[in-house]
């Protein structure tokens, strides 16, 4: 092992703030508390961050476009911010698009720079204040403090491209709660379920999250559940997105924040840090899926997850036998089950599929998730020296993907992984469906949810296949009868008449 180009994590810190609207903390300060921990905890505390040569903060969910937030640019550069609060000036400023993939592949990004000595010493950040903020503008509390307009733009890092395309956000398919139920749907038909073996397997899976949550004193939703208190529709837990219950869905209103500190081996040796914080990236990728819903290869799989996992495998020369302990990505129980089939991981493994609780119930920080999942994983495996760890990073629709595996047991030869662009073309390559935006004629569901709001069914959304084959979006009839009757019956395959319209499609099943 050359120390001198073996990148290594030494430092996590995280935090939820869960104190009254007046005292609790600005997104800038949540993100200066978990570098100051991330610091303490790798040993050598402000002399760790006066060695800084690079911070990358991860994008608030206020700056994401698809948001439409007025709030968006409160801060105007969140890592200038930041490191004006801890008086640190590192070279490399950097601030992140939109996508929980995103904490995962800059730990894969900066390992990978330090491996060829670009850097040294690196702070990853991040910090949701959502519940905060929503509760001081209900109650009538300024903002002032969170305002911050020096630093000017930012360095922006990531893909900065549209969650969706325009064909896709006229039916609202930019909502992660509109389309991760479309994934699920599909999911059924390929595991062969009923209706209420569905719902029972979305209860026991999600159940397995909740009571690693329960457990763990950061989760914003520490309160323990039945499989049927999850997945059974009742006055507290109303359906989002059939099949999808509230329990079954992430919660971004929380008040979380985690940091972590990535260094050379000699960088860590020269700051003091003992052998016993050091957590080494063993394997890792990068990937991405096709990137519109609409134009997938189907609604049950993952190319750019499989591939990703055997690169990632490879490069640790490690099988999926050989993990440990698993952080699988969360937001919908959908993500769960695709990343499971694509990786080899039954979905009731003994090992467990989460060492935080899961975005439902741990607590889902927009981009920042997956921040909190690598600093768990990491005082997990420092307090089982040698285990191995696997965790994914997922952004946007089952579209973004990154993989991490980590052991506290250092890394054999010289640290190298293999270019994503070595492998991604061949991805997006794969054969799919024709699209077309003006359907007309007979065609057959591939995949659909009938969406609700407080008040009950609002619409349904139909993902089909005309005659020969051609892909379409449409909605159905918006009545009451109809809406219901497709959530009492499979309509996976079921038949009917497709016609196009000035702004959406209708497609009228045959019941």
């Amino acid at each position: 092992m050359n120390e001198t180009t073996m990148p290594v994590l030494i430092g996590c810190g995280q935090l939820t703030d869960k104190r009254p609207a007046e005292e609790a903390g600005t997104v800038i300060e949540l993100m200066m508390e978990v570098a100051r921990k991330a610091a303490a905890d790798a040993g050598p505390g402000q002399a760790l961050l006066d060695e800084i040569d690079a911070i990358a903060a991860l994008g608030l969910t206020v700056d994401s476009p698809e948001s439409g937030s007025g709030a968006q640019g409160m801060v105007k550069n969140v890592p200038h911010a930041v490191c004006a609060g801890l008086n640190i000036d590192p070279a490399e400023k950097l601030y992140t698009h939109s996508g929980g993939n995103t904490p995962q592949m800059l730990v894969n990004r900066y390992a990978e720079k330090i491996a060829n000595g670009d850097m040294s010493a690196v702070l990853l950040v991040g910090a949701e204040a959502l519940h905060t903020m929503i509760a001081r503008l209900k109650s009538g509390l300024d903002l002032d403090a969170w305002m911050d307009d020096s630093g000017g733009d930012p360095k922006m890092l990531g893909n900065a491209r549209a969650a969706a395309s325009e064909y896709e956000m006229a039916y609202t398919m930019h909502m992660p709660s509109v389309t991760y139920p479309l994934f699920e749907n599909a999911l059924r038909g390929k595991y062969g379920l009923s209706l209420q073996e569905h719902r029972s397997k979305l209860g026991k899976l999600y159940q397995g999250f909740n009571a690693v949550a329960a457990k763990n004193p950061l989760s914003w939703f520490p309160t323990e559940r039945s499989a049927q208190e999850i997945s059974t529709v009742s006055a507290g837990n109303r359906y989002v997105g059939f099949p999808y219950t509230k329990f079954l869905n992430s919660v971004i209103q929380v008040n979380m924040g985690a940091a972590l500190i990535l260094t050379s081996v000699t960088k860590a040796r020269e700051l003091g840090v003992a052998d016993d914080r050091m957590v080494y990236l063993h394997g890792c990728a990068d990937a991405n899926d096709i990137w519109n819903v609409s134009e997938r290869v189907n609604y049950q799989s993952s190319p750019a997850v499989r591939t990703m996992g055997e690169k990632a495998f490879a490069m640790a020369g490690k099988t999926i036998d050989d993990m440990d302990y698993f952080d699988i990505y969360s937001c919908f129980p959908s993500a769960v089950q695709i990343a499971c089939d694509e990786l080899g991981l039954a979905h009731d493994d003994a090992r467990g599929l989460t060492v935080t609780g899961g975005l439902p119930y741990f607590g889902g920080p927009g981009n920042n998730y997956v921040t909190h999942s690598i600093a768990t994983m990491m005082d997990v495996l420092r307090n089982n020296p040698g285990k191995f760890g696997l965790l994914n990073a997922n952004g946007w629709f089952i579209t973004k993907h990154s993989l991490g595996i980590y052991s506290t047991k250092p890394v054999e030869g010289d640290w190298r992984r293999e270019p994503p662009a070595d492998y991604q073309q061949a991805i997006l390559d794969e054969i799919h469906p024709a699209l077309t935006e003006s359907p007309n004629g007979s065609a057959t569901i591939e995949t659909y949810t009938v969406l609700h709001g407080r008040e009950g069914v609002e619409r349904a959304l139909v993902i089909g296949l005309l005659e020969d084959g051609t892909r379409f979006i449409a909605e159905t009839p918006g009545d009451e009868k109809t809406l219901l009757q497709m959530m009492d019956r499979e309509m996976l395959g079921a038949s009917g008449t497709v016609t196009s319209g000035a702004e959406k499609n209708l497609f009228i099943p045959n019941f």
